[in-house]
């Protein structure tokens, strides 16, 4: 089973241990053994020149686990996976130059969904740094906006402390990724009596946890009087360890919630004021709601375009109050006439002792009436073509109760985000912020990494799979029982998707298939393809040494649910869905997030 983290924003002074002191250790052996006192026991990563030194330290240490991906951002994807899944801080070592520079997505995707890994790259010697020497980047450059903070450790005596740091920096306030760019010559150099630092002393990083008792009072007395409240919540609620105040706080206030893509699972499907995902695809109850509201509560969100839509048009009536432990976000994107700032899981507890017992009101009817009035729906034909949704239902009711659900990005997201029963936190893993198309599977693969035994399930599409497809053989090797499901309509379904309802079905680009043989006209592959198979998922699966199952109809998809799931390692599961479904319900973008396409138009 999966260990999480312990929820806590300050580690207790002294409260890790010195691994090891000796009269004299190389930079590497400072790494390898900070990161045991830190508690790190998986490792991803890439092995070249520059970090050889590292690596062969690595080759002598049991207690680390590491994972020799296929790609550099597989690794770092795999490290996100493993601290989303764990609330733990992941860790990847890569090399120098394309070894470094091939993290990028990967960090760039953890800071803008608050994932706390560590990205230890390798660095040309420092006198050969600015002479454009043979692998070298400027790691710290490159990095500057795409993660939370970065080092380049330019003597082994400061290595100590920067790691330290690091680990801090991850894990405290909002989570994030930090980079640390480690010279080779850093990495051999020797220092005399190493000891890993017990405490941080960061002067101008002082995360506030505790909030504001005058800004509680008065949220306390703006939820009181609220005739129409409305909770907002998302990924911040899960990094602070707060979904079971969440939910206490609802069945007292009765207040209705919804909850956005990276906040699934902090508030169980049948809790009945749950009113879904808002936004862009989200569900029509929790679009009305936001509209109409007269408080908003927004706790651990950063007011997306994706769920605002145009944001002089959202939530025109409400009054705005903002819990986040970044203040950074508070006034950012809309107008907070209630700050607090702080960790959430505080702030729910002061709230908790403070606020009314709510009743069931006229709001309360109102908000159930659009959960009954617009329900998701789709109807499975018994012959013909799969339905996507069709087969993330079966997933419910096939899959173990606590499966971690990993998805790639597109419409394969959207499907299992709305169609999914999302039960609890830390069980549904995406790519929210960045939409980074080949998360899915490296991500699968650390998260069952960091919980054995728990079944993890990777929802991808066609186009996102083969973005970082060749982890399959990662999995294989290291007997990683991840269960892959590719939903194959046979295009870039989401970009498709807009072509199809706004650009006059002009498939630009979309269609996997399409070669240069193919027919102008043609409206996108069918049965008869030649292309249709290319490629052949199954037979890729059973090259990287996985087994491969194929669904073509509706009566096949239990079966080969029951197959792969029934498998012991990894397992590739093939579905040919529809080719032209869409994601309903929808908001064209820059519409109010009240003008809701919902299919039927």
């Amino acid at each position: 089973m999966c260990a999480t983290a312990v929820h806590k924003r300050y580690p207790d002074e002294g409260q890790l241990s010195v691994i090891s002191d000796s009269p004299e250790m190389t930079g590497s052996e400072i790494l390898i053994h900070a990161l045991l006192d830190e508690g790190i026991d998986t490792v991803f990563g890439y092995p070249g020149g520059a970090v050889i030194p590292i690596f062969d330290v690595l080759y002598s240490t049991k207690d680390i686990n590491f994972i020799l991906t296929r790609h550099e951002q597989g690794a770092v994807h795999a490290a996100d996976g493993y601290a989303r899944a764990t609330g733990k801080v992941g860790v990847c070592i890569v090399t120098s130059g394309p070894g470094a520079t091939n993290t990028i997505t990967g960090i760039a995707t953890a800071k803008l969904d608050s994932t706390p890994i560590i990205v230890i790259s390798g660095q040309v010697s420092t006198d050969n740094i600015g002479t454009d020497a043979f692998q070298e980047t400027d790691m710290s450059g490159v990095t500057r906006s795409i993660c939370k903070h970065n080092y380049l450790v330019k003597k082994v005596d400061d290595l100590p402390r920067i790691i330290k740091e690091a680990f801090y920096i991850a894990q405290n306030g909002r989570p994030g990724p930090v980079s640390i760019d480690i010279p080779v010559n850093v990495a051999g150099a020797t220092l005399k009596n190493f000891r890993y630092p017990k405490t941080v002393e960061l002067p101008g990083y002082k995360p506030t946890v505790k909030g504001n008792p005058r800004q509680i009072d008065k949220l306390t007395r703006a939820i009181n009087s609220a005739k129409k409240p409305l909770l907002y919540t998302g990924g911040g609620i899960i990094s602070s360890g707060a979904s079971e105040e969440l939910v206490k706080f609802i069945n007292k206030t009765k207040i209705p919630v919804v909850v956005t893509l990276m906040g699934l699972g902090s508030v169980p499907y049948d809790n009945q004021y749950f009113l879904g995902m808002p936004g862009m695809h989200g569900r029509i109850a929790a679009n009305y709601a936001l509209m109409e509201c007269d408080l908003l509560i927004a706790i651990g969100v950063r007011f997306d375009d994706r769920i605002t839509g145009p944001r002089h048009t959202f939530a025109k009536n409400a009054k705005i109050a903002h819990i986040d432990i970044d203040p950074a976000e508070i006034g950012k994107n809309v107008t907070t006439g209630i700050p607090v700032v702080g960790d959430a899981k505080n702030i729910l507890t002061e709230l908790l002792d403070k606020v009314n017992p709510g009743q069931s009101s006229s709001w309360n009817e109102k908000t159930e009436d659009w959960k009954t009035k617009y329900p998701l729906e789709y109807t499975q034909p018994t012959e013909g073509e799969i339905l996507p949704q069709y087969v993330v239902d079966r997933i419910n009711l096939l899959a173990d109760s606590n499966a971690i659900i990993v998805t790639d990005v597109g419409q394969n997201q959207m499907w299992a985000a709305l169609y999914y029963r999302h039960r609890k936190p830390r069980l549904f893993l995406s790519s929210g912020g960045l939409g980074t198309m080949g998360f899915g599977l490296p991500a699968a693969m650390g998260a069952a990494i960091a919980c054995p035994g728990q079944q993890v399930i990777n929802i991808s599409g066609d186009g996102g799979i083969q973005m970082n497809i060749q982890e399959l053989a990662t999995c294989a090797i290291n007997k990683i029982p991840v269960k892959v499901i590719v939903l194959n309509n046979s295009y870039l379904g989401m970009v498709r998707q807009w072509q199809d309802l706004f650009w006059e079905k002009r498939y630009s680009g979309t269609c996997l298939k399409r070669g240069p043989d193919c027919p102008k006209n043609c409206t996108g592959p069918r049965k008869e393809c030649p292309l249709l198979y290319i490629p052949d998922f199954v037979k890729v699966a059973e090259a990287n040494g996985l087994k491969g199952f194929r669904a073509t109809k509706p009566s096949d998809v239990d079966s080969t649910l029951n197959r792969g799931f029934n498998e012991n390692g990894p397992v590739l599961m093939e579905f040919m869905v529809s080719k032209l479904e869409n994601v309903f319900p929808m908001v064209p973008a820059g519409k109010p997030i009240n003008q809701i396409l919902s299919g039927e138009e």
